[in-house]
């Protein structure tokens, strides 16, 4: 049973209170009662590279399944076409594309300027968007439990999303009603996107509205680099379209979601929850705007409504049991602080399990050789990174090391420049 903590713990940032139980190192559930006086600060995300999948979910680096914004037609069924949608299964979340592009990034940056001495800058964190909203959701998630995988190489932390073979075998066998319900968000998406911005110009579908049939496979994905605190922070994630034309920033990025129509106080409830993640996911990627679908249980569109991202918390502030922004950022931050202190390695090769319980708090422990067979899984991978980005980034052997050290001695050091994206409010 956890303890309450104290209202002095609150302000307790760069180091966390750490309890080490056996093999075991623990970080307390926050408090809710509470907001912080002092929040870390959120930089507003930049983005750095896009990438598509293709109908066939091979990754290029194009934009080639970026969506434009239309407005659906009200009255449409969201259950229209369910038995042409192509699903791909659920995985294993890996990095590999995270890590690819990470990769295509840094070297674009060498080769335009090859003469400069700067170096991509020291990231702290790396990992999906997903895995970034549950860490900081989690004070007021009630049920569900998640496990990372995490990795230190360097200073740079990786954490991916560990799903047991059990998991993945119940997220692919959904009862019927589930995945019906789950195919009404991504029908929204294609009464809401068209392939060309101005319009609809490429249906084929006698059905008013429709943009085309769904295949989970194709995804529009964004790379951005953001700072939580002092630290920077690397997050991919997928969008599902834009409004107008695509600007090359984040700016014109629209969240799509869909949710059942309010029809009483309960309902209005549970909407406000749900709030919290729409808010969170979208305010990691850099995601001004939300526009959400009411659904009839029978799946017709009912009306839509738009979003602000950034003014989302005021729609829930001062009701009773509302959640508070300030709380997930600064628990994120606390929950960061942790591994920071926590995960050490000497060669990068260590995995550890970190575990979240609702209402409890954070545990983590080293995988011994069984789990890290697991987390392997077969593949040709150091951990849970494949072996040619391990390659690029393991750490230095003592002769090559002494070797850059020598080099570093000898040549003339340039001036760093640049400046810093204002603040991502709240």
């Amino acid at each position: 049973m956890a303890q309450k903590r104290k209202a002095d713990d609150a302000e307790l940032v760069d180091r966390p209170p750490i309890r080490k139980r056996s093999s075991y190192f623990t970080l307390q559930y926050p408090s809710l009662s509470q907001a912080p006086s002092k929040p870390p600060p959120f930089q507003q995300p930049t983005p750095l590279v896009t990438f598509s999948y293709t109908p066939d979910h091979v990754l290029e680096f194009n934009d080639s399944a970026l969506r434009y914004f239309v407005d659906p037609p009200l009255g449409a069924d969201l259950g229209y076409g369910y038995d042409k949608w192509i699903r791909r299964p659920d995985e294993r979340g890996r990095l590999d594309a995270l890590l690819m592009a990470w990769s295509r990034f840094k070297k674009s940056l060498s080769e335009g300027h090859p003469s400069s001495q700067s170096k991509p800058p020291d990231i702290g964190v790396m990992s999906w968007r997903g895995i970034m909203t549950k860490m900081l959701i989690a004070p007021y998630e009630e049920r569900d439990a998640w496990e990372l995988n995490v990795m230190r190489v360097g200073e740079t932390f990786y954490l991916e999303e560990h799903l047991t073979d059990a998991k993945l075998q119940e997220k692919n066998t959904m009862e019927p009603r589930h995945r019906l319900q789950s195919y009404y968000g991504y029908a929204f998406e294609s009464y809401c996107t068209t392939s060309a911005p101005g319009g609809r110009g490429d249906t084929v579908s006698k059905v008013r509205g429709w943009g085309g049939d769904v295949n989970t496979n194709v995804q529009w994905c964004s790379i951005v680099k953001t700072k939580l605190g002092d630290r920077r922070i690397v997050i991919g994630g997928e969008v599902d379209c834009v409004r107008g034309r695509h600007s090359g920033s984040t700016d014109d990025f629209v969240e799509l979601k869909t949710s059942l129509a309010i029809r009483g106080l309960s309902d209005e409830k549970k909407f406000e929850k749900k709030l919290l993640k729409f808010y969170m996911q979208s305010f990691l990627l850099g995601v001004p705007e939300i526009v959400v679908g009411f659904r009839k249980p029978s799946g017709q569109l009912t009306t839509t409504q738009s979003f602000q991202t950034v003014q989302i918390p005021r729609h829930v502030r001062g009701k009773p049991g509302a959640w508070d922004p300030l709380i997930c950022l600064h628990w994120g931050d606390r929950f960061l602080s942790f591994l920071f202190n926590t995960v050490q390695t000497k060669t990068g090769k260590d995995v550890w399990r970190v575990t979240f319980t609702p209402k409890v708090g954070i545990a983590a422990t080293v995988l011994d050789g069984a789990g890290m067979e697991e987390v392997v899984g077969g593949e040709d991978r150091i951990g849970f990174l494949p072996r040619w980005y391990w390659d690029e980034v393991a750490p230095p052997t003592r002769e090559e090391a002494e070797l850059e050290s020598l080099r570093h001695d000898e040549t003339p050091q340039g001036h760093a420049s640049g400046g810093v994206p204002s603040g991502w409010c709240i």
